[in-house]
């Protein structure tokens, strides 16, 4: 039984009961030492169930709720708090036991899976991540323009895609070497990060590309005010290692449109044009993509 418990432990595999009709729980070391739980506190459900993430709570009283009533065994991943509020995710493994089909008692196992938690996130990260900027890649991007457009909450509330090209990037790179590019590209992303905290998305698209999807405005002459203002901010000098750096921002941008019934790739296509036309205008511009092809802000205006 000692090298059984042993074995358990190792594998940071805990035992435990509950009797429905009293509620009484019964832990292996294993849960104890899951919890962080002192092994001479008593066991009150009411006072481990508050040591549940909401979301994992009601997931857990959900599951309990359904193996008693029809007998089922069932397991779901879930989040606590430890008694001295450490987060860990646990297995949760429920059975049922009784007589003449009537419930007396459920069962189980709980097995810390914190490790594997945090790995598959690291994993899920560096997969949806840029690592230089930390900001979404681009099939993040694509994958969460759906999303956004068909948010039924928030009434799928998308105003634009917006396209951000750095100008004299390459001539900054060429000039100070690529450890100052890319301290560029961190500062020109958490520049976006701030400034539109409450788009839908900013990401970098790959070189010195990124992409924002906006919530609002929704008027054009608004969008390209916006717009405006981040050229301004995105031009302003950064200083790296004692150097003065400095890049400028084309922006093109198409506007998303309701209902939402367009797909990524025709507004892709749209932003790509508008940008190519504030590439050929000079630095520092912005064009908006409308009915009657990329046009300048006065036009907008």
């Amino acid at each position: 039984m000692r090298l059984y418990d042993q074995a358990l432990g190792s594998a940071r595999i805990g035992a435990w009961e509950c009797e429905l009709a009293t509620e009484r729980l019964t832990w292996t070391t294993g849960v104890y030492d899951i919890f962080g739980y002192p092994v001479g506190n008593p066991l009150r459900r009411s006072s481990i169930v508050d040591l549940y993430v909401d979301e994992s709570r009601r997931n857990m009283e959900l599951a309990r709720a359904e193996v008693i009533r029809t007998g089922r065994p069932a397991s779901v991943d879930v989040e606590i708090r430890t008694w001295r509020g450490e987060r860990r995710w646990m297995r949760l493994a429920i059975h049922a036991a009784g007589e003449g089909g009537r419930p007396l008692r459920i069962f189980g196992s709980k097995q810390d899976i914190t490790a594997d938690r945090l790995a598959l996130e690291s994993l899920r990260q560096r997969a949806e991540t840029d690592p230089l900027t930390g900001l979404a890649n681009r099939s993040v991007f694509q994958a969460r323009y759906c999303e956004v457009v068909g948010d039924g909450l928030n009434h799928g509330f998308a105003s634009a895609l917006v396209l951000i090209d750095l100008d004299r990037f390459k001539e900054l790179n060429d000039t100070f070497g690529h450890e100052a590019g890319d301290a560029c590209l961190r500062e020109i992303a958490m520049r976006l990060e701030r400034a539109f905290c409450n788009a839908g998305l900013v990401a970098r698209l790959g070189g010195d590309e990124f992409a924002l999807i906006l919530r609002a405005p929704t008027a054009p002459a608004q969008i390209v005010h916006v717009l405006q203002k981040t050229v301004a901010m995105l031009s302003r000098p950064l200083f790296w290692n004692g150097l003065r750096l400095e890049v400028g921002a084309s922006i093109g941008a198409a506007l998303v449109g309701r209902p939402h019934r367009r797909r990524i790739t025709e507004l892709f296509a749209e932003a790509d044009i508008a940008l190519y036309d504030a590439k050929a205008a000079g630095r520092n511009k912005v064009y908006l993509f409308g009915d009657r092809g990329a046009v300048s802000p006065e036009a907008v205006a």
